[in-house]
């Protein structure tokens, strides 16, 4: 544990070097990388969305792509495309920007629908078609993806398929002042460095990972996060109010990734066992996304957030309560 302690430690001094407050930020992202899930950063234009991600995959040494995503963009832009070769009279496969552990899908609600679908599979299944080819991509792979929740125009709204493949919803807000005095300070030249040094690669990041499988969790604390999705889908039975803000709630890969996250979350503590508090910890981010409002949230105006903070409150932590 303490090992592990250390290196993410130094991820965190290394990224600190360019990126200047947004540590709940760093620590999700880093809690990403230890679970292997994917991530939907949302935030206004300037807040260092793309420069976080962009530092942290330079701490990992990796292949790293990025893509802009934008209306025009086609799926193969993406993936790839076959190539025809006419000495042989044959297609070769030329594998997209995809092909790498590390992509970074900037506004990614942007793109039309089949970029999306080409996308889905990728997350989904780690694997790309081309042709009547599949091809697999390389291990790890994750999308770190950003998007702009303010600005409509030109953009497109995710599938629910594919918003529930990503098991972190993060909201970026504003610096403080203090933190943007020392943006300024850093940031504000002609040429800002932007270097940093690499603190693991690819097969030092599986080893973290096989340490995370070695974390416990109790039953009485699965079967306290069990019943947090429960509440998102039959409210009621929790005494809780909030059935009329509720579509549908969240799915059974809720539950996988909340009991994924905690343990996560444990082993970025030091600690080889998880707590009910780990599981609070991460349920905003795990769960924000997985809540489909009714119109009559969206008129109070009450946001997913803040039905998860009254399921949290109300829920028992152990049955008998």
């Amino acid at each position: 544990m303490p090992l592990i302690s250390n290196t993410l430690q130094t991820i965190r001094d290394q990224v600190a070097h360019i990126v200047v407050g947004q540590e709940t930020l760093v620590e999700r992202l880093l809690l990403a990388l230890l679970c292997n899930g994917h991530v939907l950063l949302e935030g206004l234009p300037g807040v260092a969305k793309t420069l976080t991600i962009n530092t942290l995959a330079k701490a990992v040494k990796a292949d790293f792509s990025r893509v802009q995503f934008t209306p025009d963009l086609l799926p193969g832009d993406l993936t790839g495309t076959l190539v025809y070769d006419p000495r042989t009279h044959s297609f070769t496969p030329e594998k997209g920007p995809i092909f790498a552990n590390f992509l970074l899908a900037d506004e990614i609600n942007r793109a039309p629908a089949k970029v999306q679908s080409a996308l889905l599979e990728a997350m989904a299944e780690k694997q790309v078609t081309l042709g009547k080819e599949t091809f697999l991509l390389p291990k790890p792979f994750l999308v770190l993806a950003t998007q702009n929740p303010v600005e409509q125009e030109g953009t497109y709204n995710l599938p629910e398929a594919q918003v529930d493949r990503f098991m972190f919803k993060l909201k970026v807000d504003y610096p403080s002042i203090e933190e943007e005095l020392l943006i300024v300070q850093r940031m504000a030249r002609t040429e800002p460095i932007l270097e940093i040094e690499p603190v693991i690669n690819i097969e030092q990041l599986i080893l973290l990972r096989t340490e995370l499988e070695k974390v416990q969790i109790d039953e009485k604390i699965e079967r306290y996060l069990l019943r947090i999705v429960d509440a998102t889908r039959n409210p009621q039975k929790y005494n809780l109010d909030i059935a009329q803000y509720i579509r549908f709630g969240a799915s059974p890969r809720a539950s996988i990734f909340l009991s994924l996250a905690a343990r996560g979350q444990a082993l970025m503590n030091g600690r080889d066992y998880t707590t009910p508090q780990d599981v609070k910890d991460v349920a905003h981010d795990i769960l924000r996304h997985r809540i489909a409002l009714s119109y009559r949230a969206e008129a109070a105006p009450i946001s997913s957030d803040d039905l998860l903070e009254t399921i949290l409150k109300q829920v028992p932590i152990n049955q008998e309560e």
